[in-house]
């Protein structure tokens, strides 16, 4: 089976974490695993897989992240993915939208173990890949540790080892996923605690984590961090990273060599038609607290929607940095 570093992953952000992030991000740093957008079952088998999976090579470690509640839908669409290459697929059991709750998958699954244990197994057997989990650490009224802990132990006795729990619990009627983002309460200690009463599962922890330094002090605890909406507006947080997780000695890029090195991408994705906006509004954090960042992000949101705007706009952009 393929084996997987989870030390340090990018959570999968609907309308953010798409190819061009991932690219982008990947310039950044060699070691970092990136997930996809979630992607729905129904959505990959009968719309544009090539759309929906297609990544460049240079994007592994790479993990596509699936939505769904089918164990039949889910083993084909994860039969699907590993023709497409990825190196380990996760089932989404954290979203709290409205959409994925009329869909039954998302986090309303939480309480629904033994749904949730044949659709890991369907797909355990389909692959060959990993097959992971991320969760919440309880929904509505059931957040109890013991709702959580009996999830764990039903998921994986069905063949998954790698959990990833985002320490908030979600509120499904009255909050709005942004909400669900910030307002239900940390508590770091239910992950701390399922590390403990299963040592032999892979535990990753995920929400309010921004700096490495505290990517290090979770490790304490547990074996793997996600950063989520950080590593997007602030992306060059990860530059160390390599060094400090991986023991990778490569030479750190600076932020002009990243976007020297960006350049051929985008002239080879406008040439397929490709919008210059679709890959410059993932990198207007590229220079988060330098001088001039505040420039840089107006030229680019300004002038990369513009019809026939090309590789000269980033440029133009680059100057305007003091």
């Amino acid at each position: 089976m393929t084996v997987v570093e989870r030390t340090l992953s990018i959570a999968p952000m609907l309308d953010w974490t798409d190819r061009f992030d991932r690219y982008f991000l990947r310039l950044i740093s060699n070691r970092v695993l990136l997930y996809t957008e979630m992607i729905t079952t129904a959505a990959l088998l009968h719309g544009d897989q090539h759309y929906l999976l297609a990544f460049d090579p240079l994007e592994h470690p790479v993990a596509v992240q699936l939505g769904g509640s089918d164990p039949v839908a889910l083993a084909e669409c994860a039969k699907l993915c590993e023709r497409w290459g990825y190196d380990e697929i996760n089932l989404n059991l954290g979203c709290p939208s409205d959409r994925v709750q009329s869909g039954r998958f998302g986090a309303c699954l939480m309480i629904e173990p033994e749904l949730v244990s044949d659709c890991i197994k369907a797909m355990v057997e389909s692959v060959e890949i990993p097959i992971t989990l991320k969760s919440r650490i309880g929904i509505d009224d059931h957040d109890s540790y013991e709702v959580l802990s009996q999830l764990v132990e039903r998921v994986s006795s069905a063949g998954c080892k790698s959990f990833i729990v985002h320490a908030r619990k979600a509120w499904l009627k009255g909050l709005s996923p942004k909400e669900n983002r910030d307002i239900p309460p940390l508590q770091y200690d239910r992950v701390y605690r399922l590390k403990k009463d299963f040592p032999e599962l892979e535990i990753v922890i995920n929400g309010g984590i921004k700096t490495l330094d505290q990517v290090e002090e979770q490790l304490q605890y547990i074996d793997g961090v996600m950063i989520g909406r950080e590593a997007y507006h602030n992306p060059w947080i990860l530059v160390e990273a390599d060094r400090r997780f991986y023991q990778d000695t490569h030479t750190i890029p600076t932020r002009h060599q990243v976007l020297d090195r960006l350049m051929p991408f985008v002239e080879y994705e406008l040439g397929q038609g490709i919008r210059l906006h679709q890959i410059t509004r993932h990198i207007l954090g590229l220079f988060q607290g330098q001088p001039g960042a505040r420039a840089w992000r107006r030229h680019l949101s300004e002038n990369a929607h513009l019809k026939g705007a090309g590789p000269e706009v980033i440029q133009q952009a680059v100057e305007l940095i003091i």
